[in-house]
């Protein structure tokens, strides 16, 4: 029984293990996102103090081979995990603000502080493994047998902490409330264990879980961010969402909260923002074509704030946009108004969903960030195929790319990439921000089309968003760069870039434009 019972806790040791693990990138997302470099740190700093548990867990368990002393170990990295978030929440509020207005070395120092209050229950869980090696093993001959029964057990409760947290608990009942569940789950395998091998220490033991639910039950109504302006926040399989007003106008932000992902009031038409420039698409075919938007695909659909504009603008034009968090479009439909009968949402990935879309389309617009990120699947010459065939003979790409006022690489890779699909590529510049739109046609256009369009629809009585995003567009027209970059889903560097890109400005002087 107590043999069983040590491999039953060496299972729940490595769940929890990997749930700390994967909790403690949606803790930091809230505030730092989930770039890659956030998940290099995380995962980099984890395994170090895992390395440190297997060493210190080899050490004690030759120094105290007994029961009680491996259960102890259990119960404090329960009791320490369970007090993270506690401990976290003060550091991160004012870490988020800090994020809000660029102070660097607050933003470093409470990353850095954060990630160090994991190393006391992951160093603990990492002694789990050694020390229950050396408790189990009882005939020499058997020695290899009992270990790989023991790694294996753990590695089988990590492959359950991989999928609990993310796919059932966080989505559920939140990050705070996940490093409780399985804080208490912990310090209840291992009171069981106590007790079976020594009452004392069970009964000394006997307060961390009430501890725990106190402190959860005292920090349960908190706010994850404490923004200006906020009204709703949300934790989703895929996000952290937050809806936030400020003189009337409603913002979709996710995760970090440094971009802006879509835009609301009552009565808005126009943004002044990168959203209102996709309603340039059409436009850059000579005004002779006659283009008529019958059909519009949008990748990236967030709070529908461009599936609205055209709607405004084209009339009830049918819209499938594609959006893979299906918590986004509730809050959309909640929040946003997004409830044109015209539009169809679909939860799905963007590429997999237009790729099996029986529909070809007008326009297709991709506004999918992760910032700072565009997902690289949607970068590459495979994917530009796949809009490339679902487009009207005469049809348009419009996509959001960002950038720096003195790096402009990924516009530079993106024109590149889809040189080799399309006919025509045009960049225009949308003012006061980081974000490049790049229109690609399947057909020869021109630049010049975009006067002449608005010229005639102005004289025509056109939606005057339409007149004044076609003058906007003409006005912020760049040059289309020459480009040798050709990405592809074999090799993409698009997260290498962009971490360039942003570490450069970053050191520069730039940083100074933006406080």
């Amino acid at each position: 029984m107590r043999k069983s019972y040590l491999m039953l806790a060496v299972f729940i040791a490595g769940m929890a293990t990997l749930a700390i693990e994967l909790s403690a990138s949606r803790l930091l997302g809230t505030v730092y996102g989930t770039s890659n470099i956030v998940w290099a740190n995380i995962i980099g700093l984890i395994l170090v103090y895992l390395s440190a548990g297997y060493f210190l867990g080899g050490r004690w368990a030759d120094r105290w081979p007994f029961p009680t002393a491996f259960y102890r170990v259990i119960v404090w990295a329960g009791f320490t995990a369970g007090l993270v978030p506690v401990i976290a929440q003060p550091v991160l509020l004012q870490a988020a603000r800090s994020v809000e207005r660029l102070q660097t070395g607050l933003m470093v120092g409470s990353f850095i502080s954060v990630l160090l209050l994991f190393s006391v229950p992951v160093t603990l869980l990492g002694c789990v493994s050694p020390y229950a090696i050396r408790l189990a093993i009882e005939d020499r001959e058997h020695a290899g047998r009992t270990s790989g029964r023991i790694y294996a057990l753990s590695t089988l409760g990590s492959i359950f902490g991989t999928f609990l947290p993310v796919l059932v608990l966080i989505p559920r009942i939140g990050t705070a409330n996940t490093f409780v569940l399985f804080s208490l789950m912990l310090i209840g395998t291992a009171l069981v264990g106590l007790f079976m091998s020594d009452r004392k220490q069970f009964v000394y033991h006997l307060w961390m879980p009430l501890v725990i639910l106190g402190l959860a039950a005292l920090t349960a109504s908190a706010p994850i961010k404490d923004s200006v302006g906020q009204i709703y926040e949300v934790e989703s399989g895929y996000n952290y969402i937050q809806v936030v007003e400020r003189d009337g106008v409603r913002m979709l932000m996710l995760n970090e909260g440094q971009g802006i992902h879509s835009i609301y009031a009552p009565g808005m038409t126009a943004t002044y923002g990168t959203w209102d420039y996709f309603l340039a698409a059409p436009f850059f075919y000579p005004p002779e074509t006659e283009i008529e938007v019958k059909r519009v695909g949008i990748v990236g659909l967030a709070a529908g704030t461009i599936a609205k504009q055209y709607t405004e603008v084209f009339g009830p034009v049918q819209i499938d946009g594609w959006e893979i968090d299906p918590m986004i479009i509730e809050v959309g439909r909640r929040w946003f108004d997004m409830n044109e009968a015209n539009l169809n949402a679909i939860a799905q990935d963007g590429r997999w969903g237009i790729a099996h879309s029986p529909h070809t389309y007008t326009v297709i617009g991709v506004d999918a960030y992760r910032l700072p990120y565009i997902p690289f699947h949607l970068t590459t010459v495979e994917f530009f195929e796949i809009l490339h065939d679902h487009l009207d003979p005469q049809g348009t790409v419009v996509i959001n790319v960002g950038r720096t006022p003195q790096d402009r690489r990924i516009i530079e890779g993106m024109v590149g990439t889809l040189q080799v699909v399309f006919e025509s590529v045009h960049v225009v510049d949308v003012p006061q921000t980081f974000n490049t739109i790049i229109f690609a046609t399947t057909q020869p256009t021109s630049a010049e089309n975009l006067v002449l369009n608005e010229l005639e629809l102005e004289a025509g009585g056109a939606h005057p968003l339409l007149v004044d995003v076609l003058r906007r567009s003409a006005e912020n027209l760049k040059p289309t760069p020459d480009s040798g970059v050709v990405f592809t889903d074999d090799r993409a560097p698009i997260e290498q870039l962009t971490n360039a890109i942003a570490l450069r400005f970053v050191l520069s002087d730039q940083m100074d434009l933006l406080r």
